[in-house]
């Protein structure tokens, strides 16, 4: 039957086909994470932080430093260092919040008292801003452990999460090894290959967000300070936070900035406000960016919000957090393959060897990590 079909109907149905199953394993795997989100998002938050600690996990491999103990050296550091920030910015949030929801309170009756109607919802969304605030953060973290608390929920996740953190990290050689094992036969260097890849396009994503993010942070906080613009130290903590949700978090942060200056400082202070927020998204985005990432999976700005608002669907805010590095895993993997397969998986020659940065022609993966060295830092 299929000889009586013109050849571009042929395509067009293979295509079809292809799509359809693409589509079907990405909707299995979306109600997999829904159903088991309470063992899912453990993982995928150890993995990110697997993403960002081996190179610190290296780096105490080549001092000797037994795998274990240097494992949970590399957990005990992290605790040290994320509890710390973790306490900086709730305090700095808790000492300024009242403080910022106050001038977005008088930022939105000003802006009411100009355009009417449209300012009086602002003035309604600032007023409920905590109970709006705890209402994300409950459908983010619902369904974790069922009858806790949310912080009782989170500090589980966290904690399982960093248990998670030490055997990734100790383990990754024979994860790599098991991986091998598991694939079909001839098909052991591809499967290690997208592998390496997927892993260091989230390796890169997390370590150039969080880069970009401090730096971000430091700029506005510090153009705040200058300006004197209350809740200057809590406006940069949500820049920091906000930075890890490409371009939506810098824009709600940005604004959330703006209107305090607006409230608090006047209109030109205010219009001040806007520029340093501009001018650190500009430095972001055509400094930082273009080298910090230069050596990860670009995506186009349309798709990372289009992962954005399906993550948000699934997964709330969680889900907006994690949807850019499982899409730039994920483009990792379609880059890994289109390197090997330059004429098509359909293609008649072999796949073509050694184009990849993250393929190894050695065997099994090295002790210290199942990422690429060369991932950016």
């Amino acid at each position: 039957m299929s000889t009586l079909l013109p050849e571009p109907a042929r395509r067009t149905a293979a295509w079809c086909v292809v799509l359809l199953l693409v589509a079907g394993v990405a909707a299995v795997a979306i109600w997999l994470f829904v159903t088991f989100k309470a063992a899912a998002t453990p993982v995928l938050l150890a993995l990110l932080g697997t993403a960002l600690l081996g190179p610190v996990y290296r780096w105490l491999l080549k001092m000797k430093v037994q795998r274990s103990l240097a494992a949970g050296l590399t957990c005990a550091a992290v605790v040290a260092v994320v509890g710390g920030a973790v306490y900086i910015v709730v305090r700095a949030l808790m000492d300024t919040g009242d403080q910022i929801i106050a001038s977005l309170k008088q930022a939105a009756t000003d802006l009411s008292d100009h355009f009417g109607a449209a300012g009086t919802s602002l003035d309604d969304m600032a007023s409920n801003a905590k109970e709006l605030l705890g209402k994300f953060g409950g459908s983010a973290a619902s369904g974790v452990l069922s009858g806790l608390s949310v912080v009782g929920e989170m500090t589980a996740m966290a904690v399982l999460a960093l248990l998670l953190v030490f055997f990734f990290l100790r383990d990754s050689d024979r994860a790599m090894r098991s991986m091998r094992a598991l694939a079909p036969r001839g098909t052991a260097d591809i499967v290690e290959a997208m592998g390496r890849r997927a892993f260091e396009a989230v390796e890169g994503f997390m370590r150039g967000t969080t880069f970009i993010a401090l730096i971000d942070a430091v700029c506005i906080t510090i153009g705040l300070l200058i300006l004197r613009v209350p809740g200057a130290w809590g406006l940069g903590a949500l820049v920091f936070i906000g930075a890890y949700i490409p371009y939506l978090g810098a824009f709600i942060s940005g604004a959330v900035a703006v209107l305090v200056a607006l409230a608090d400082r006047g209109f030109v202070i205010a219009l001040w406000a806007l520029g340093v927020v501009l001018a650190v998204q500009v430095l972001e985005g055509h400094v930082l960016q273009p080298v910090i990432q230069s050596r990860t999976v670009q995506m186009h700005p349309a798709v990372v919000m289009l992962a954005i608002a399906a993550g948000a669907s699934v997964a709330g805010i969680l889900g907006m957090l994690l949807a850019v590095p499982v899409t730039a895993a994920v483009f990792g993997v379609f880059s890994e393959l289109r390197e090997r397969y330059p004429e098509g998986l359909a293609g008649s020659g072999p796949p073509r060897s050694g184009t990849s940065s993250g393929a190894s022609a050695e065997g099994p993966a090295s002790p210290a990590s199942p990422s690429s060295p060369a991932a950016p830092s």
